[in-house]
């Protein structure tokens, strides 16, 4: 009778963790997500405990009623670890101490022999094993021209690159130097003239001709012109000690490219007060 109860609430968890799979797995998405259905994976290892446990209980009963019946027949049982001994004997092909003397070379030193064993099979199937690999390498690297490591890490290390690249334009801010770009669309250069406004009009002056900081409206620049040094110049800051700050911990790099077009935009213009020119005439290459 109590077996036959704990049959029945055995069956009765089996079924209703069954059911509970099953509605979760047409209810969620994703139900084998562990952050989003953590109650999932609670049922299933539940039910792969129960299942584990139940079949080492009726292991470890069959086992001692065995022993059992064994000890009262007298039946002596098998050594379990026989199939062992029986693979090691025949991966090191070893001979006992009783079969020694099939194996006794003639000559000795001193009273010592020297028994002539066989090489154990398992080394003698892993040289033939590099055997094999030698002649695999040799026809894929050295006849048929295989990608060798190094060739494969350089290819590796392009496409990479490649995805960076590919990453970098489709990420506004990531823009850097070597990406930026002239923006002349109209929003660009409003919002470029804002952010000026704001941050930079205070040394320039509002219309670009200069007050602590160059006349950003003639041909002449200390750091180069052009839109690749101005933004250069936004990102890294002036000359040491007498230039200026570094914008980069506080503006965006989108923010400073549509800066940097918007002082571009500022050449040729005729300001208030114009500055006196500070560095060398540059021209776009």
């Amino acid at each position: 009778m109590k077996k036959k109860i704990q049959s029945i609430i055995y069956i009765l968890f089996v079924l209703t963790t069954f059911f509970a799979l099953v509605k979760a797995f047409i209810a969620y998405e994703n139900p084998l997500n562990f952050f989003e259905n953590p109650l999932v994976w609670l049922a299933l290892i539940g039910f792969v405990l129960v299942i584990s446990l139940k079949e080492l209980v009726n292991y470890l009963a069959t086992k001692k009623a065995t022993e059992l019946i064994n000890e009262k027949e007298g039946i002596i049982p098998e050594d379990p670890n026989l199939w062992i001994k029986k693979l090691m004997v025949k991966w090191t092909r070893a001979k006992s101490v009783e079969e020694e003397e099939s194996i006794v070379l003639d000559h000795n030193y001193d009273g010592i022999q020297e028994l002539d064993n066989s090489l154990p099979p398992w080394w003698v199937y892993m040289f033939y094993a590099t055997i094999l690999f030698a002649v695999v390498y040799l026809v894929r690297f050295e006849i048929m021209g295989g990608a060798t490591p190094e060739m494969e890490y350089q290819a590796a290390v392009a496409q990479a690159q490649m995805e960076v690249n590919k990453f970098k334009k489709s990420a506004p801010d990531l823009i850097t130097a070597e990406t930026v770009e002239l923006l002349t669309d109209a929003s660009s250069l409003k919002r470029g003239k804002a952010v000026f406004n704001l941050n930079c009009a205070s040394c320039h002056l509002a219309d670009g001709g200069g007050a602590i900081g160059p006349n950003l409206t003639d041909e002449y620049w200390i750091l180069g012109g052009g839109v690749k040094n101005v933004f250069t110049t936004l990102l890294n800051g002036g000359r040491d000690g007498k230039g200026m700050i570094s914008w980069k911990n506080t503006l965006k790099p989108s923010d400073m490219e549509k800066v940097a077009s918007y002082v571009i935009s500022l050449q040729g213009t005729t300001p208030e007060k114009a500055k006196a020119p500070q560095g060398e005439i540059w021209k776009e290459e």
